[in-house]
């Protein structure tokens, strides 16, 4: 008896820049997953990335790639603005979507994009990378198992150091790095490009947060705060006062002002019968834990996992299956909704339910 071979699942880079290089070198990794197209406004771009990647097509729009190339899925890897308009185009031509973060500028356009994808029947997915550590999906099982008992506070950061350091470039020379930092240019600023990451975290084995208040802060970083057409007005550092609906208190924090990390995520949960503490600076597969009889002594326990797959995996795995992809545009806009409140309670300087 002879075993048909699955057809490859043909799928389309929609932004060409940075971050778009990480999606082409995780999905070439995917077994049974074929890159047929690219498509970036920057035609001379879209076609250097598809020739790096040995993509045999490029496109400068996605009506045009949509059109002219057979494909099943797509990812969406332009700047935010972007996001909405593009994954309901592809959508409604009955693709797959797999979206970079944060899945849209605000809660209403990502619950938009969630009626689309659910009217549309296919695969939807937010890229919160962080999903792939095992460190934080065993966290999640140990919550739900009740190995911390009740969870009574929280505490998560994502500190960055590249404001005060060349660790990733000279961003005052660095477009690629500018935009981060000026509204003009469509950036929310610390908050919306990593913050959303630790969000995603934080809340990803507690549950869902029920009231935040929230601090941001741009601080001078050039004479009159500009440097030529960016005006360096975005956040570059975040303070999340929160309660979760099961009631535990937690702070959410997250800065580029942070020297001697490049790029850490920490988490620690605290509960009735015990703490669980990771930290990306100690490896992802690593997890601390201090419970039971270690309580009296404040003795952790040191554990090790096994790797997990990534969202890209769970991605191609989900149009396979005919399943869901996890995270999907709902946990985009779940997040959505809390970024949103933490705006808003900034500017009234109050805490607001999410």
């Amino acid at each position: 008896m002879t075993t048909q071979k699955k057809p490859p699942i043909r799928l389309a880079i929609i932004g060409t820049g940075g971050m778009a290089n990480v999606h082409a070198e995780r999905f070439r990794e995917i077994r049974g997953c074929q890159l047929v197209a690219a498509c970036d406004i920057n035609r001379e771009r879209a076609g250097e990335f598809a020739k790096r990647h040995s993509i045999p097509q490029a496109f400068e729009d996605a009506a045009s790639l949509l059109a002219g190339v057979d494909c099943d899925a797509v990812s969406i890897v332009t700047p935010d603005s972007l996001h909405k308009p593009l994954a309901i185009e592809c959508l409604q031509a009955g693709k797959h979507v797999l979206c970079e973060k944060p899945l849209a500028l605000n809660a209403q356009d990502a619950h938009e994009m969630l009626a689309a994808a659910r009217a549309a029947r296919v695969v939807h997915a937010v890229n919160f990378t962080y999903r792939g550590l095992p460190c934080i999906q065993a966290a999640v099982r140990m919550v739900q198992r009740g190995d911390l008992g009740e969870v009574r506070h929280v505490e998560a950061s994502y500190l960055q150091a590249w404001l005060v350091s060349k660790a990733w470039g000279d961003w005052r020379t660095t477009p690629a790095w500018l935009w981060r930092l000026s509204k003009k240019h469509g950036s929310a600023g610390v908050l919306g490009d990593v913050g959303v990451h630790i969000v995603d975290f934080a809340t990803f084995p507690t549950g869902p947060i029920r009231e935040v208040f929230c601090r941001l802060k741009a601080f001078p970083k050039a004479p009159r705060n500009r440097i030529g057409e960016y005006r360096l007005d975005a956040n570059d550092s975040a303070v999340l006062n929160v309660e979760f609906s099961s009631g535990a208190l937690g702070i959410i924090h997250t800065s580029r002002w942070v020297g001697g990390h490049a790029n850490r995520l920490a988490l620690k949960i605290a509960g009735t019968e015990g703490t669980l503490a990771m930290d990306t600076d100690w490896g992802g597969d690593v997890l601390r834990v201090c419970r039971g009889k270690n309580l009296e002594t404040g003795t952790w326990k040191e554990m090790r996992y096994k790797a997990v797959p990534t969202v890209f995996q769970r991605f191609i795995a989900a149009i396979r299956s005919g399943g869901t992809a996890e995270p999907d545009f709902a946990r985009g806009a779940e997040i959505q909704r809390i970024l949103d409140a933490s705006f808003e309670s900034d500017a009234r300087h109050l805490p607001v339910r999410v």
